[in-house]
């Protein structure tokens, strides 16, 4: 089959712990943008994990191998069937570990931001999210959703420019759809459970990390990078949310990553 007459690629993009698809920003723009130079036509698709966004009223599974169930019923819902492509940061990235695990065949390859998985990592430095979840548990009051948001939103970026805007979404998107206190603490508990095997996945996988991360130490990458002989790329000035704080530099190093694929002959062209 011919370039012209393959099916666009799909994306599936997932956040992490109490985040929802609009936590994202810019950053689905500026990645189609530059997928267009390897897979013209890419399709983002925007995720919710259960608990979040607009399946905030659900119960948030506390289990990761529930999780992925409840993503892969609601792409079939949507019709879609794949084999995709999954690009996921924290939660997320625990989530398309899962994914990849037990369902290779569905993933074309897989790109984890910022996180951190059991048995790869000492415990002293997985749990450095212990001081995210002690910001999102703060107050869920209307009056305490926006001194909450900046706090968070000041412990998760470095780069982004410090002014209302970011901080004005942030607290729509809580009063649309509102995280509640159980399910922050059921998606905590299915993060901090997860263990994931110690077998190289099956399908392609790509490491992003930001050496000044306050919520998880960008070692933890590296030590999954080395167990699994997958690449790692390193952002030394970013935080945590390092798709918001440098979007262009995490869509070029998925663009490169396919090229790299591709001319050692593990994807199909998929260029004009």
């Amino acid at each position: 089959m011919s370039a012209s007459q393959r099916a666009p690629a799909v994306w599936v993009l997932l956040r992490g712990l109490s985040r929802e698809s609009g936590h994202w920003g810019a950053f689905p723009a500026v990645l189609r943008e530059q997928l267009e130079q390897e897979q013209p036509g890419a399709q983002l698709i925007l995720l919710d994990l259960p608990g979040t966004g607009v399946l905030h009223d659900r119960p948030s599974p506390m289990q990761v191998p529930a999780i992925v169930e409840a993503c892969r019923a609601e792409l079939k819902q949507r019709g879609v069937s794949g084999p995709i492509h999954l690009l996921a940061m924290s939660l997320g990235a625990a989530v398309v570990t899962d994914w990849v695990a037990r369902h290779p065949r569905e993933v074309s390859g897989a790109v984890l931001i910022n996180t951190s998985l059991r048995p790869f990592s000492a415990f002293h430095r997985r749990f450095q999210p212990l001081r995210y979840l002690a910001l999102l548990l703060l107050s869920l009051t209307r009056l305490g959703a926006r001194r909450r948001e900046a706090q968070v939103l000041d412990l998760t970026t470095r780069l982004l420019p410090r002014g209302e805007g970011m901080l004005d979404e942030w607290v729509r998107l809580q009063r649309k759809h509102p995280v509640g206190l159980r399910n922050t603490l059921r998606q905590w508990f299915a993060a901090a459970s997860y263990r994931a095997s110690r077998a190289r996945p099956a399908a392609p996988m790509l490491l992003l990390c930001s050496e000044s991360d306050k919520v998880i130490d960008w070692r933890c990458s590296r030590a999954i990078s080395r167990a699994w002989g997958v690449p790692l790329r390193l952002h030394t000035q970013a935080g945590h949310d390092l798709p918001l704080d440098d979007g262009p530099w995490v869509a070029r190093a998925v663009t490169e990553w396919l090229q790299m694929r591709r001319m050692q002959g593990l994807v199909p062209g998929q260029r004009h």
